[in-house]
């Protein structure tokens, strides 16, 4: 069946299940080659230069420019369309990961090309990131599937490269060595464009506010999108403080994947199949919930649901490492971790997707998404710098400690209150 039969089914209202589908599996190849990344590039600068700074300046100079490219894409895929702009950039950064290897072994690969490379790889992804974000809602809708089961099932997709990914980019470091893991990483990318340009029909993820109109010159310029973007935002009390606890929770968790657990793990002598044994069972804790989430995420308290999740996810996992626990508990909290962060994405979806009117998706999703990664950057470079400084175990008890304190003090606020309301402008026009 051709792309233009499919639309026009859609259009007669038939459920398709196939752009949902696609989205899903596009996000899954993407997200695990990005896993992989993330254990063999930290691997390899540490055991090559044996800095816990440099490590954590390499993941400065990858998150900075995803998360301000970010930001400023909003109003692009809302008019060119996030289906065109997720294929095209998920194929540049598959070009973009490739070269690492390649300089690499051509021996040209110095720590400037590096860090310049990352910088690039970053501000290609945090767009492709986003469309495919964006594109889950219009999904779901064509596939007659809930909401919340829509991003449950996203939450489950992302949580399931949580297992796969660093499970083999521990095997790949470890066996092949961590160039491995970003020629995979190169791959999922290319695959993943494939899949979005084969499975999703043409009209996907176009906003109705920007379909072609016989008015065009009249259509608000970029500037006036990103302000339009910005005004909504300011007015939702509720978004911006789960944006503000997500930001800070986003900046311990990245300084503690991207630094701490690295370190961590070369200090006790477990090596880099440790942090893909950790992140495996993590991951595969989450996918179980995830699928939980997905089918009765909807019926429960949202916030209950929230504060709960994050009271397991967030400073256990920091503790264990701290008091040096065995690997068996350590590998149990873990889990437990794993399964309480699978309940949090659904419902941040779920209240995002609600709260936002349908033709400003893109630049507020932009601009809320890029905020609440807006401490990712520091984190790497605040614990690489922080683990020289004071040592990994007092880095952990602080850590711990922040993470608890920002995650139970914002629930004292009155916006929380506003989680269970889904009488909102944005599923309206959703509907």
């Amino acid at each position: 069946m051709t792309d233009n039969v499919r639309d026009v089914d859609d259009l007669r209202g038939q459920r398709s299940l196939r752009p949902l589908a696609g989205v899903l599996a596009a996000m899954a190849v993407a997200l695990t080659g990005t896993r992989i990344s993330a254990l063999a590039l930290p691997w390899f600068v540490l055991v090559t230069t044996g800095s816990a700074t440099q490590t954590g300046l390499v993941a400065f100079c990858e998150m900075t420019p995803y998360v301000v490219v970010k930001a400023l894409s909003g109003p692009l895929i809302d008019r060119i369309g996030a289906r065109a702009v997720s294929w095209t950039t998920d194929l540049a950064s598959a070009a973009a990961v490739a070269a690492v290897p390649v300089l690499h072994a051509l021996d040209l690969l110095s720590f400037a090309l590096l860090l310049a490379l990352v910088a690039l790889i970053g501000a290609i992804r945090g767009p492709g990131d986003l469309a495919k974000e964006i594109m889950v809602p219009e999904a779901a809708e064509r596939g007659r599937v809930p909401l919340a089961r829509a991003t449950g099932l996203s939450e489950m997709a992302e949580r399931l490269t949580s297992t796969l990914g660093p499970a083999a980019g521990g095997a790949l470091v470890v066996l092949l060595g961590p160039m491995a893991g970003l020629a995979v990483n190169a791959g999922c990318f290319a695959l993943g464009s494939v899949i979005i340009g084969l499975t999703l029909p043409r009209d996907m993820g176009r906003s109705p506010a920007v379909a072609p109109s016989p008015d065009a010159e009249n259509e608000p310029g970029y500037w006036r999108r990103f302000g339009e973007g910005f005004t909504f935002l300011r007015g939702e009390l509720l978004l911006l403080t789960v944006i503000v606890t997500i930001a800070i929770t986003n900046l311990l968790d990245a300084g503690f994947f991207m630094v701490v657990v690295p370190v961590w793990a070369k200090e006790s002598g477990n090596g880099p199949g440790a942090i893909g044994l950790l992140g495996s069972v993590m991951g595969a804790a989450a996918v179980g919930g995830s699928l939980l989430a997905a089918v009765i995420a909807h019926r429960l308290r949202r916030r209950v649901v929230f504060f709960a999740g994050f009271l397991v996810a967030g400073a256990p996992k920091f503790l264990v490492l701290a008091c040096g626990a065995p690997m068996e508990l350590v590998l149990i909290v873990f889990a437990i971790s794993g399964f309480g962060s699978s309940f949090l994405n659904p419902v941040l979806g779920a209240i995002y997707f609600e709260r936002v009117p349908r033709p400003m998706w893109g630049r507020v999703g932009a601009l809320g998404s890029s905020l609440s990664w807006a401490g990712i950057p520091l984190g790497g470079l605040i614990a690489g710098a922080s683990v020289a400084f004071a040592g990994l175990v007092p880095v952990l008890f602080a850590s711990a400690a922040v993470y608890f304190l920002t995650t139970t003090l914002t629930g004292l606020r009155p916006e929380w209150r506003e989680m269970d309301d889904k009488d909102r402008p944005g599923i309206r026009q959703c509907q």
